[in-house]
Formats: structure tokens, C-alpha cells, sequence
């Protein structure tokens, strides 16, 4: 998922901007590289160290930016950085080896192992390790950040969602859960007799080659360690503490950026486990409904441009990271940042679109009146949903239901980007006449066809206030992505949201259930169940919209 970004708008060189390794060939391409980044980072704050590897010869290996802010110490490529969630296919390795000799099944119940659970549905251990489990994941409880300077033993950290109750019956939905993987760690632990962190160093690590890759501890010294920031409004500060304890088997790791390519490739290569079981893990689970999680066993599926990926990002206290491997070029792209203020999965995404030599391309084309009013209408997809397409102020826009009013950018012949977004809505035309339009992004694709309704009367934004105890309803923890949560509060008689690492923002009402946010184009609007008790809330941003339960 996409977070707001403060881009620079400088552009310096690249001997000035990184820390290098000696890459003389291709120098286009890595002048391509090194221009995505500069756009993205400034060498005064902290930074990123990335990777590029393409049929297993690397490419491209930089750092820019700091990995010390006091001491004023540039990032270099092979600094190590906290992974966050990316630990989540080492556990799920961990665990599909185990099956590999016999010692568990993935069907297996997951009381075998922890007989103490209180569940009465049967889940099993591929539920945990695809998140349909239905168990309430525990970073998304009110009371978790209260908890996040305490250490725990994994069967503290379990035994924080116990007393809930099941989000869902296990296996019909798919909801991103950081218990179900504290679970498989100590399901590991049980079944071996050992230590995750023993585990996962001997069984994982060593076979892949990864020398500079430890479990998490903020006691222990390890050299060349980057430390972790975060953003305060408009002025960088220390990340909040957490105990490695928490996070566990769920994003407890630390790597760099060349270790994790020695993994991808070890794990590519079936050094770790069998074709057989890379193909599970990499295979999306699918609903009873028929639609796909693109998720599979702790790695999830995507696209960049029209090639298939496999991909997933971490965010932990400090740091925010992405990976994602192209099975049929062979490439690579790792990115770890050291502050939880901007997201790299589209900064990732550019990156290999551009070594595959398909970039994303942006310029925009001239647009008549005429022409863009050809586009205008009210759509539908299959859930009834609208999406209205109307020309405004000299520009072409998307409104997805009531979400923002978005700029939709001319690229080709009906052909449109979203506005500081890798999303598009591509025209479909039939004997020249405009008949539907396809919604992509990088998760996604939608059909809506082109309907005979009126366009509706433009609305002018009205805010109005909201009585305080509605907005009480409102308050608490709403998971977007992996790592991602938006928190809601509600001070004086306004609300406010705060995305993990970024500032808070002040959100206007313009009904008693739909905000927008001040500074940001983005919209939120909060859903209730049939007691009118907030249950979830639906971010509206760059054409997507971010489904959320409250926790």
C-alpha cells in the first residue's frame, strides 16, 4: 500500500548523493536507478540502501542518505537494517522444512501444539500461515503500544488475543495477522527443541550464505547496524523503542540488502526446501467466494507493469523495507529505508520495471475539452460500486463512490495514470464509442462499465461538526497494511489520524461518518455494523481504497 510521500524536488548528482560499490557497467541504467532515488531521498536525512540483481549478477548496490543523524554517518549498501515483516517467509520456510521431514503437517490442528488455546474451530497451521485463521493479529489491539517496551515470551504474546473471539470462521476470509506467525515460531520452537533465533541462524541463514543477518536485539552489538528514525511532523527524531521479543517470528529479523538476495536466491534455487513447497508458498490462496488473497505462505503476489512478482514489505519502528523477485526476468529488487516515513514498494516497483526495461512512464499529453468530456460518465463494477469520471477546472478526474476527487494525467489514447500514483485506468471503446474503463494497480484489476446515468451535480466540500460522542465511536487502531496501522483519536472536539512514522492530521467532517484529511488527498469514512458500533473504515487515497477493521 502507498504512503503519503514528501518527495525533494532536488536533484543532485550521484557522487554527491551515495555511497557506493564499484558498478561501471550499464551506466544508463544506473543513472535510472540513481535518479529514482535522489527524487525520493535527500543525503542529510536518513535514507535507504538498495539492490538490483538480474539473472543472478548484481547490477546496482547503493546507499544514500544517513545511519546516524547525530553523528552524521552516510548509509552504506551494506549497513544492516531491521526487515520488519519480510521475516515472515523465513518463518514460513521454517515451518514448510518441518513438513518436508515429517514432523508436522500444514493441515495439522494448531491445538497439537498449543493445547492450551481456547478455540473450539479448528484451525490449522496453513490458516496461520496464509491469514485466514480468523484470530485477532495483536499489534492491532488498543492496548499493544502501551506494551511495545515490554519483554514477552512468545506464549505471552499468543496469549494476547486469546480472550477474543474469532474474526471470522477460519479459512472463509483473509485478514493480515501478526499473531498467527508468533504462533508458527513457537510451533518451531516446539517441534525442534530449539530457539527461533537458533533455528533460523542454522537452518537458514547458513545454508543461504547470509553472514550479516542476526534475529533482532537492541542489547547485543552489532556492527554496522543503521539506526532507526521517524518523522514528527516536519522534523526526523529517534524511532520508539520496541522489545524484539514482540515481533518474534513475525518481523524480528535483520538483514541487508545483499543477504536478502542471497536468500531469494537459495530459496529460487530449492536449496532450502523442494520446488514442490516453493510453489505452495508462492501459490495465492483462494476464498470460498472464488476471489484470491494474492497471498500465499508469507510472500505475496503482485504485478510490475504486466510481469507477475513476488513481493512483500516490512514496517517496524524505524524502518520500512520492500523486496520483490520477478521469477521470469530473474530479478531482484530489495529497498530497506531507516525511517517509517516513506514507503518503498513503488520506489521497489520502479526499479524493476526499469531493469526489465519497462518503465513506468508519466508524461502526460495534451488534453482537449472535447475529447476528455468523451470519457465523462458514471461507471459501475459487479459490486454496484460507482466511479464517476468528470472533467473539472481544466482536468480529468476519477471519484471512486465518495472518495476524493482524483487527477487523472493523459499518457497515451485513453490511456491514464493517477495523478503521484503507479495506478490507471485504461478507456475501453467499442465502434468508437467510450464503453467501460479497467482500474489497474499493482494488486488489483477492476472492470466498470460505462452506464446511461447523469453525470451528478458537482458538490461544493461542506464541513460540518460532529457531536464528541460520535466521535468517540471512531477512536482506536485501524490496520491498513503489514505494519501499517492508522490511529484514530479524538482531542477537544476534533479527530485526528496518525499513520505509523508520520504526522498527525487533523481530519474535517463532511458527514457524520466521512472525513477529509487536512493536508493529504485523502478521504476516510467509517462503516458500522447493524448495532451502529464502528467496525471499520475505508481510506480513499491515490484511486485506491484501503480497507481497515478496527481493532
Amino acid at each position: 500500500m502507498n504512503k503519503q510521500l514528501l518527495l525533494s524536488a532536488l536533484l543532485l548528482s550521484a557522487t554527491s548523493l551515495f555511497a557506493q560499490t564499484a558498478v561501471k557497467q550499464e551506466p544508463k541504467l544506473i543513472a535510472s536507478f540513481d535518479s529514482i532515488l535522489s527524487k525520493e531521498f535527500k543525503p542529510t536525512d536518513p535514507g535507504a540502501a538498495a539492490i538490483v540483481v538480474r539473472k543472478g549478477q548484481v547490477i546496482y548496490k547503493k546507499a544514500i542518505g544517513l545511519a546516524d543523524m547525530e553523528l552524521n554517518v552516510p548509509l552504506q549498501p551494506d549497513m544492516i537494517f531491521r526487515i520488519g515483516s519480510i521475516t515472515k517467509q523465513f518463518t514460513a520456510v521454517a515451518i514448510l522444512q518441518l513438513a518436508e521431514q515429517g514432523k508436522l503437517s500444514l493441515q495439522d490442528d494448531i491445538k497439537k501444539y498449543m493445547p492450551e488455546l481456547p478455540f473450539k474451530e479448528t484451525i490449522t497451521v496453513e490458516q496461520l500461515l496464509n491469514h485466514t485463521s480468523g484470530i485477532k493479529s495483536y499489534t492491532n489491539k488498543a492496548e499493544f503500544p502501551a506494551k511495545m517496551r515490554t519483554d514477552m515470551k512468545p506464549m505471552e504474546v499468543i496469549q494476547l488475543t486469546t480472550s477474543d473471539t474469532l474474526e471470522f470462521k477460519p479459512g472463509t476470509e483473509w485478514n493480515y495477522n501478526n499473531t498467527g506467525y508468533v504462533m508458527l515460531g513457537y510451533i518451531i520452537e516446539k517441534i525442534t527443541g530449539k530457539s527461533y533465533e537458533s533455528y533460523v541462524q542454522q537452518h537458514l541463514f547458513a545454508p543461504a550464505g547470509m553472514s550479516n543477518s542476526h534475529y533482532g536485539s537492541e542489547s547485543k552489538i552489532i556492527k554496522n547496524r543503521a539506526k532507526g528514525y521517524e518523522k514528527e511532523g516536519t522534523a526526523f527524531q529517534h524511532s520508539d523503542y520496541i522489545s524484539m521479543t514482540l515481533p518474534y517470528a513475525a518481523g524480528s529479523l535483520l538483514s541487508t540488502v545483499e543477504d536478502l538476495w542471497k536468500w531469494n536466491k537459495a530459496l529460487y534455487s530449492y536449496k532450502l526446501i523442494k520446488k514442490e513447497s516453493v510453489d505452495k508458498a508462492i501459490t495465492p490462496y483462494i476464498l470460498p467466494n472464488s476471489k484470491s488473497t494474492n497471498y500465499g505462505y508469507g510472500l505475496s503476489l503482485s504485478k510490475v507493469q504486466a510481469s507477475n512478482a513476488i513481493e512483500h514489505g516490512g514496517g517496524i519502528p524505524g524502518f520500512l523495507t520492500d523486496a520483490i523477485y520477478l521469477p521470469k526476468e530473474d530479478v531482484f529488487v530489495a529497498l530497506f529505508t531507516n525511517c517509517d516515513c516513506k514507503s518503498p514498494d513503488d520506489i521497489t516497483a520502479k526499479m524493476a520495471a526499469v531493469t526489465i526495461g519497462q518503465p513506468y512512464k508519466f508524461t502526460s499529453i495534451p488534453l482537449a475539452e472535447a475529447e476528455a468530456k468523451t470519457y465523462e460518465g458514471v461507471y459501475t463494477n459487479t459490486e454496484g460500486q460507482e466511479r464517476i469520471i468528470r472533467w473539472v477546472n481544466g482536468k480529468l478526474t476519477s471519484q471512486r463512490g465518495n472518495g476524493e476527487q482524483l487527477t487523472i494525467l493523459p499518457v497515451a489514447k485513453d490511456q491514464f495514470m493517477f495523478e503521484n500514483s503507479l495506478s490507471s485506468l485504461s478507456f475501453q471503446r467499442a465502434s468508437g464509442t467510450v464503453t467501460g474503463v479497467v482500474f489497474k494497480s499493482r494488486q488489483e484489476e477492476m472492470n466498470w462499465a460505462k452506464t446511461n446515468k447523469p453525470l451528478p451535480a458537482a458538490v461544493t466540500t461542506t464541513f460540518i461538526k460532529v457531536e464528541g460522542a460520535i466521535l468517540d465511536g471512531y477512536v482506536g487502531n485501524y490496520e491498513l497494511a503489514p505494519g501499517f496501522v492508522l490511529t484514530i483519536t479524538h482531542e477537544g472536539d476534533q479527530l485526528f489520524a496518525q499513520a505509523t512514522g508520520q504526522q498527525k492530521l487533523e481530519l474535517q467532517a463532511t458527514s457524520k461518518t466521512r472525513f477529509k484529511t487536512k493536508g493529504i488527498a485523502a478521504d476516510i469514512e467509517f462503516k458500522q455494523d447493524a448495532s451502529g458500533k464502528t467496525e471499520s473504515l475505508i481510506l480513499y487515497q491515490g484511486g485506491r481504497e484501503m480497507p481497515a477493521k478496527k481493532q
